[in-house]
């Protein structure tokens, strides 16, 4: 039985509405094994019994809206939520990660750079779009959340790859197939 080589590694981070998901989901069109921090977090609520039951003690609900808009104006409140979920996220992720068979294994973290993540990948990806197009694309959530975010001039001097998305999907695309292509050399 021939051993299993471990992936290549990496993350994808940026600030709200720069276009993650977008960069995350252009990989996976191009068959590369992909995960989303936000997305175990979303099935973590929705499904850990020991989640759900601390959530609904603290915060009397599970739902996510109704969680989030006590967190983001408490910020004790987040710390507590954050010191739940992300030891859960990071262990799914390794689970994850470590059943993949191929090449290459992108994942997206939002606070990557603010958790210390980056040093279990092997390369980073940061997307970063101006201002008005951030809030444009996500309307009421980059103010007040985005200050606890390192700035991204800051990420992008610690990236290995960086993406302004402010074109077309097409241009997009095709930046993703030409990182590929240098992650793949």
């Amino acid at each position: 039985m021939q051993k299993k080589t471990a992936p290549r590694r990496v993350a994808v981070t940026g600030g709200i509405g720069a276009g993650k998901s977008e960069v995350l989901a252009a990989f996976a069109r191009r068959g590369v094994p992909t995960v989303s921090a936000d997305e175990l977090v979303h099935e973590l609520i929705a499904h850990d019994r020991d989640v759900r039951a601390a959530l609904d003690q603290r915060f009397g609900t599970t739902e996510r809206s109704e969680i989030a808009r006590v967190v983001f104006a408490d910020p004790d409140e987040l710390a507590w939520l954050e010191s739940l979920l992300h030891p859960r996220v990071a262990a799914a992720r390794d689970d994850w990660l470590a059943g993949i068979d191929a090449p290459l294994a992108v994942a997206e973290i939002p606070l990557l750079y603010e958790t210390g993540g980056e040093r279990g990948y092997d390369r980073v990806i940061v997307v970063t779009a101006p201002e008005e197009l951030r809030r444009a694309r996500k309307p009421g959530t980059v103010e007040g959340r985005s200050d606890r975010l390192l700035p991204d001039d800051e990420k992008v001097t610690r990236a290995d790859f960086v993406y302004v998305n402010d074109g077309t999907p097409e241009q997009h695309d095709a930046w993703v197939g030409e990182v590929l292509a240098q992650l793949q050399a």
